[in-house]
């Protein structure tokens, strides 16, 4: 049966939405008709029709009709145009709407965890490694670095080119948010009250330690931020990692605009 189906908004392997996002769109299935439906539809092996999924969850129409509806606009469910096998020419009839599993990815943990990050720069420091002929934990160190120092870099585009440090700060604070760092403020710089790799920062301790301070480090770089500096500081229930300020007179670059 050919078909078209909507494009998914935005593209789950470059960015990731906020958790009050992600958090409601898990919540709609809390609905038991809403779970039922798309249950039914997932575990089809190709996109169904309005009738198909309700004779499936056993509901009514105009039922389906409205819970499949409210699981599309929640970004749970594509929608496409097509024709059952068999039926094609002038008097097919206009194509049905069909539904199928979105493309979005959806996850959700408490406290934030950030595994596909550890596992992305995991991945790509193995490829370097295999590639340049170089120790793996040397790759590990430049691919944190750099993934850091992207994102600053972005973050730092984003504030103007005349920032001030407590713009810069602002910008670290939201790029480490994103991360599941959950940054606090503290008398002596910031700390990191998460850890978003724990399960495998308490197993490999020393590597991942390295690589979150290898991937901070290089998100102060990309910011082009003389007032911050990260450093290793483990403590119970946070982040080995923290961010210290640097006094003025110690700083190596001024900032422009202040």
């Amino acid at each position: 049966m050919a078909s078209s189906f909507e494009a998914a908004p935005g593209d789950p392997t470059t960015q990731r939405e906020g958790f009050e996002a992600r958090v409601s769109a898990i919540a709609t299935l809390g609905e038991p008709v809403r779970r039922a439906l798309y249950g039914y539809v997932v575990a089809q092996q190709s996109a169904v029709t309005r009738d198909e999924a309700a004779h499936g969850a056993d509901v009514a129409h105009h039922v389906a009709k409205f819970h499949l509806d409210k699981l599309v606009d929640d970004g749970l469910l594509e929608t496409g145009f097509g024709r059952p096998p068999g039926r094609s020419g002038p008097g097919a009839g206009r194509p049905a709407k069909l539904y199928r599993r979105a493309s979005r990815e959806l996850e959700v943990s408490l406290p934030e965890r950030r595994y596909d990050v550890a596992g992305a720069l995991l991945a790509r420091a193995v490829t370097d490694a295999e590639r340049d002929s170089v120790p793996v934990r040397e790759a590990i160190v430049s691919a944190a670095r750099d993934t850091g120092q992207s994102l600053g870099a972005d973050a730092r585009a984003r504030v103007g080119p005349r920032p001030s440090r407590k713009a810069l700060t602002s910008a670290a604070r939201e790029v480490l948010a994103e991360l599941g760092y959950e940054p606090r403020p503290s008398a002596t710089g910031m700390d990191l009250a998460n850890c978003p790799f724990h399960a495998l920062a308490e197993a490999y301790t020393e590597l991942m330690c390295g690589m979150n301070l290898e991937l901070i480090t290089g998100l102060v770089a990309g910011l082009e931020h003389p007032g911050l500096e990260a450093c290793l500081d483990p403590a119970p229930g946070r982040c080995c990692v923290r961010l210290r300020n640097v006094p003025r007179r110690a700083a190596t670059k001024a900032v422009p605009g202040e």
